[in-house]
């Protein structure tokens, strides 16, 4: 009983976290972060394990599913070059900058343990990213590099983990035999995602209710990471490939019933898992800072705030030198993109620099280290790295996380909206198509149906450059409308006059209809 007072009093604490980091316009897991290391110092809060092969597929899968679902393979195409330069080349400069800083600070650290701490700090985290990205007017290549970065750069940094711990536990591993395996794994990642997700629709489509339907989702979510590592793949590039290829494939097929309860639940999902990993990895700091002596603590502090300042210059020096390279190489040959973006700027570098936060994954990454060697033996240095992880995580969150609404308020930056101006000449497009469809159909019902979608393709092309529309024509006459029903509905069930039942049956077709006609869709 003790467990399940303690989790619904951290989900509450979760929600209060969250909400007061909406009223502060911050990113979420900065709150997260900063409760995760308070509730280590509490007195009397309990001793949660969980099983470390457990921990990347638990918290990670799922996350990285609702992020690669929504993403834009066509803006990753048109970004490839700076979205690949910090997926590879970043994660790796990272990622051998903080071995050798870990093995210069701790000697006796060997280099498999110093290259799996430089992996598990080096990939930014999706959901900081996002929560922030959502607050602000961003230029909206600036959006799709962040977004295809956190998404992307997992992988990378965890197949340098993963041949890490190879190493380590194999007692070696030479160049000749990393290289086939990486390229092998990357390819059959890839491939084994894109088969997946042919496959999965068929399933999916049998179930055309909303629980049995989500329970699917949820279920092949973890099948398809668990299949992966069990051949030996990469968990994350296949589940990044196979949510790609999936909505893709059953995106437009989802009818809305389905779709809007799944989003909400997926949404929820996401939040609940980033709020555990920041409680679990603080559970895990007090044994840890209880073990350590006074000179331990100042020792291992001092690795973690090297750490935490290595990870912020290695990204800086980078993306500003990849900017002013990339600037020089436009001033001399022009900027021709295949789709309307804005051109690489100064503030543009300073911002992807600055938005290098880190979250859920470093945070699973360290709690999936093994306790002990498959030979016996305690894992080296992974207290010292599990204290390492949390405070990249938090200092980055706190410092860089806190700054990056002032900082974009201060570059004021703009590249005019052109997402909106597709929507709205995709929503021109849609109603002629929709207008097409009843041409030469004189009943009443097609006579409305005219009526009202050529007052919407009125609408959609009279802003600015079509750019989009807050709302569509009659939207605040239908709440007004809706609105009355409702409280008319819920006075002739006061009174008597209609049962639950019948309520409850209008009330999911008012709150269709409320959906359809919603304030700044």
């Amino acid at each position: 009983m003790a467990t399940f007072e303690w989790i619904i009093a951290l989900l509450i604490a979760a929600v209060l976290l969250a909400g007061l980091a909406r009223r502060l316009a911050a990113p979420y897991p900065t709150f997260l972060a900063i409760g995760g290391a308070c509730l280590a110092f509490i007195p009397n809060s309990p001793s949660w394990t969980l099983d470390p092969e457990l921990a990347l597929a638990l918290f990670v899968a799922p996350v990285l599913l609702d992020a690669a679902y929504d993403t834009s393979l066509r803006d990753l195409r048109d970004n490839w070059a700076p979205v690949g330069g910090l997926v590879f080349v970043a994660v790796i400069a990272t990622t051998a900058a903080v071995a050798f800083v870990a093995r210069w600070l701790v000697p006796d650290m060997p280099w498999p343990v110093a290259i799996a701490l430089g992996a598990i700090v080096a990939p930014p985290d999706a959901a900081a990213a996002t929560a922030i990205v959502r607050q602000v007017k961003l230029p909206h290549r600036l959006v799709k590099i962040l977004e295809g970065e956190s998404l992307l750069n997992d992988a990378s940094a965890l197949l340098i983990y993963r041949l890490a711990i190879l190493a380590l536990t194999t007692g070696g591993l030479t160049w000749a035999q990393a290289g086939p395996a990486f390229l092998i794994t990357v390819i059959g990642s890839a491939a084994a995602g894109y088969a997946l997700a042919r496959v999965t629709p068929v399933l999916v489509r049998l179930f055309d209710d909303a629980p049995s339907s989500i329970i699917v989702q949820f279920a092949t979510t973890f099948s398809v990471w668990i299949f992966a590592e069990h051949v030996g793949l990469s968990g994350i590039l296949t589940i990044v490939v196979y949510a790609m290829t999936l909505s893709r494939r059953i995106g437009s097929r989802m009818p809305a019933r389905l779709r809007v309860p799944s989003y909400a639940v997926w949404e929820a999902t996401v939040f609940i898992l980033n709020a555990f990993a920041f409680v679990l990895i603080g559970l895990q700091l007090r044994p840890i800072w209880e073990r350590l002596d006074q000179t331990l603590r100042v020792e291992y502090g001092a690795v973690a705030l090297s750490v935490l300042a290595t990870v912020i210059v290695v990204r800086l020096g980078w993306v500003m030198s990849y900017n002013k390279a990339i600037r020089m190489k436009i001033a001399r040959y022009g900027f021709r993109p295949r789709h309307a973006m804005s051109p690489p700027t100064v503030q543009g570098g300073i911002i992807i620099s600055w938005a290098g936060m880190r979250g859920i994954v470093t945070l699973a990454a360290a709690f999936a280290l093994p306790e002990t060697l498959p030979g016996g033996g305690a894992f080296p240095y992974r207290d010292l790295i599990l204290l390492t992880a949390f405070c990249v995580v938090l200092g980055t969150l706190v410092i860089q996380g806190l700054t990056l609404k002032p900082l974009i308020a201060a570059l004021k930056l703009d590249d005019g909206d052109p997402v909106g101006r597709e929507i709205g000449w995709a929503r021109a497009e849609a109603y002629r198509a929709a207008l097409a469809a009843i041409d030469g159909d004189e009943t009443i019902e097609a006579k409305i149906v005219r009526k009202e979608y050529q007052a919407l393709l009125a609408a959609a092309g009279d802003g600015e450059d079509q750019r989009a529309a807050g709302e569509l024509p009659g939207d605040r006459v239908r709440r007004a409308v809706i609105a009355a029903a409702r409280r008319h509905m819920d006075e002739l069930r006061l009174k008597g006059v209609i049962g639950d039942d019948a309520y409850h049956v209008l009330e999911e077709e008012f709150d269709w209809a409320e959906l359809s006609a919603a304030e700044g869709r």
